[in-house]
């Protein structure tokens, strides 16, 4: 096992198994750390996340979570995101199997050759018990209207 795999429970890999890639896009993937405390885990509501540290969200849903492109939303869709009822409750808020809600979460940003992301992947691992859940899964997102 990787040292990688072993620091992040396996979201890492999680995300780069899913991730999907079109012709001359790439894939980055990384953990989460609030960039204001250094804290690792997060609560989960809707489609952001917000640090258990300080309550500030991550930026998830506006962009602010990847610095190396411009701000964006997650794009509408007529179905609702993908929330993985099989293992998780059925609130829009995630819990693991065991009903934490607190996670450890990664990112896989799919960037087109300009370095924009198009779409977005959440991974959350559950640190009480290690329970792993894909939360978004390649969510095309569009430039903010800002």
């Amino acid at each position: 096992m990787s040292q990688t795999m072993a620091k992040d429970g396996g979201l890492v890999s999680l995300l780069d198994r899913t991730a999907l890639r079109e012709p001359l896009e790439r894939v980055v993937i990384t953990t989460v750390v609030c960039k204001w405390c250094g804290w690792d885990q997060f609560e989960v509501v809707g489609d952001e996340c917000f640090c258990e540290g300080c309550c500030l969200p991550v930026g998830m849903a506006d962009g602010d979570v990847y610095t190396g492109g411009s701000a964006w939303e997650l794009a509408p869709s007529a179905s609702p995101l993908p929330w993985p009822r099989e293992a998780f409750r059925e609130s829009a808020d995630p819990a693991c199997p065991a009903g934490h809600d607190v996670f450890q979460v990664a990112v896989a940003f799919a960037l087109a050759v300009d370095g924009r992301v198009r779409r977005l992947s959440v991974g959350l691992r559950c640190p009480v018990d290690g329970a792993l859940c894909l939360h978004l899964d390649n969510v095309h997102v569009v430039s903010s209207r800002t």
